[in-house]
Order: C-alpha cells, then structure tokens, then sequence
C-alpha cells in the first residue's frame, strides 16, 4: 500500500518534500488520468462559467474536481487524499501535476519520487 501523505512528521513538510509524497500517493497510472480529467474538467466549468456569465457552473467546478480525485483516492489507490492534511499545497499539486500530465513531462518527477512512470 502506498505510504499515506498525511504520515506524522516531526514538523511542517517543506512543499519540496511534500511533492515527491503527493506523487506516491498517486503511484497508479489510473489514479492520475482520473485526477487530471477531473483537472480539467473543473478547469472547463470555470471558463465556461465566465464565458456564459452562470456562476453555477463555476459552483459545480470543485464538485467535480474533487469528486473526480477522491473518488480515485477511494476507489483505485486505497489512501486518504492530500486534500484533507494540506489543502493548498493538493490543489496546486493536483494543477501541477494535470500539467506535466498534459505536456508528457512528468516521467521525471515520478522517477525521482520512487515511481515506474512507465507504469
């Protein structure tokens, strides 16, 4: 079983440490791609709100979002979502990651956090 993000440390995690821990937590290819739709797809009910000028599909975004990844969490990974230790530091690693997903970048970061990214 993946090690949970949210272990106890003896302090605060820097976000340098607290990154390679989010991309354990999210070792399965299917948690990711569940994650980065929902990305997305959160991403896509913004833009569209502002567009349409109907906030409730702004309202819908992070339903969706975290619908999306906390049902992967549950559902595929078996561990707790980073969203319940450090809510900023998941969001914005949760982007971070959508990201390097997207634009075939993020072999790397899975290879230096311990991770097969090939699988």
């Amino acid at each position: 079983m993946p090690e949970p993000i949210t272990e106890t440390l003896s302090r605060e995690p820097t976000y340098a440490e607290f990154w390679p821990r989010y991309l354990r937590a999210h070792a399965r290819p299917a948690t990711r791609a569940v994650h980065c739709a929902g990305t997305a797809t959160a991403v896509a009910l913004v833009a569209t709100s502002i567009f349409r000028r109907d906030w409730r599909l702004a309202a819908m975004a992070p339903l969706v979002g975290y619908g999306a990844a906390w049902g992967a969490h549950f559902g595929l990974e078996g561990n707790k979502p980073a969203t319940f230790g450090h809510p900023v530091w998941a969001l914005l690693s949760d982007a971070r990651m959508a990201a390097l997903m997207l634009t075939g970048r993020l072999g790397p970061h899975l290879e230096k956090a311990g991770l097969d990214p090939h699988r």
